[in-house]
């Protein structure tokens, strides 16, 4: 079987018995991922539940209970699991802390990111493979690892950290931020490691941002976030997701809706951001990229982040089923 689709009725079986609470209700044995539709494959992020608690085991949780087996994993909960040093410093200082706090807070960052380093390059990577064990077994594919902000104030040895936790993982690329810096550092190590990195934006970008990055190697991708380019922009990042699907160069779109003109994140089908469509594009180009949801609006009282990643993924089928009428959403 394609390593995205159902790794084995029995493994999954299996898996699924380990997690609490009922999450696992939609999938039975022998059941297939549902959240493929028409061809296109939807994920998500796991940063989509910043709110609730994110151990490994909690987000796996969230992602049975909302139906999805691809996931971009943020990089913070792969590595708990696999026993970094936890930060026990001061809070994260806010409008009220005096000058003192914020010297104490930022002494003691810079103090856990060096026993981070230091970690990174000594530890095994047998606790990363134990957590692909466990994904893979509930049927779910970590499809991306995102370790935080990788690029030339690493050391070689970090780095090569970070493309080994992605192959034990089997990851087919790691995200960071788009920079022509980064790009010409990480493409040979991308070459190498024939893994792909893929740059994330925000709403900086234009329809000419990736050309000069992507001449630094052939590993080197789009984590296109469709949202943010329309509110960057005011343009529709169709044509962008045409010309990069054309030369390989998408990694994953990350699906969201937002306003024009620097505008809010809205529920999809709320915004300027032509999802449906988007949605409808890869299904008949078959694209075989994932959109994975990141979820960012403001969540509505009574409901949590586990409720509106469904609601996000209905969206999705509904859209892959139903060419949009009369919207571009």
């Amino acid at each position: 079987m394609n390593r995205r689709k159902f790794i084995t009725t029995s493994g999954a079986a299996a898996a699924l018995s380990m997690i609490p609470g009922g999450a696992y209700a939609q999938f039975t044995a022998g059941s297939k991922p549902i959240s493929s539709f028409n061809g296109v494959d939807i994920g998500v992020i796991t940063y989509s539940w910043r709110s609730m608690a994110s151990t490994a085991e909690d987000l796996l949780k969230y992602l049975l209970k909302c139906g999805i087996t691809s996931v971009e994993l943020m990089g913070g909960p792969a590595e708990q699991f696999a026993g970094a040093p936890e930060y026990d410093g001061p809070p994260w200082p806010n409008n009220q802390s005096k000058d003192e706090e914020r010297e104490a807070f930022s002494k003691a960052r810079e103090e856990h990111a060096l026993k981070i380093s230091e970690w990174r390059t000594s530890v095994s990577m047998d606790k990363y493979v134990e957590l692909r064990k466990m994904y893979n077994d509930a049927g779910v594919d970590i499809y991306i690892v995102k370790l935080g902000d990788i690029g030339p104030h690493m050391s070689t040895e970090e780095v090569n950290y970070c493309f080994n936790v992605a192959r034990a993982l089997g990851s087919k690329g790691i995200t960071t931020e788009i920079s022509e810096e980064k790009a010409e550092f990480l493409g040979p190590f991308a070459d190498r490691h024939e893994i792909v990195i893929g740059f994330h934006n925000h709403t900086q970008v234009n329809s000419g941002s990736y050309e000069k990055p992507f001449s630094y190697g052939k590993y080197l991708a789009m984590n296109f976030d469709v949202g943010h380019y329309v509110a960057g922009t005011n343009e529709s990042p169709i044509p962008l997701i045409e010309k990069y699907a054309a030369q390989d160069r998408i990694l994953s779109l990350h699906l969201k809706d937002r306003k024009v003109n620097f505008g809010d994140n809205m529920p999809f089908g709320m915004g300027d951001t032509p999802v449906a469509l988007i949605l409808q594009l890869m299904k008949r180009n078959k694209y075989t990229f994932p959109g994975h949801i990141e979820l960012e609006y403001p969540i509505p009282e009574g409901s949590d982040a586990v409720a509106e990643v469904q609601k996000c993924v209905e969206f999705c089928k509904n859209a892959l089923s139903n060419p949009p009428e009369g919207s571009r959403h």
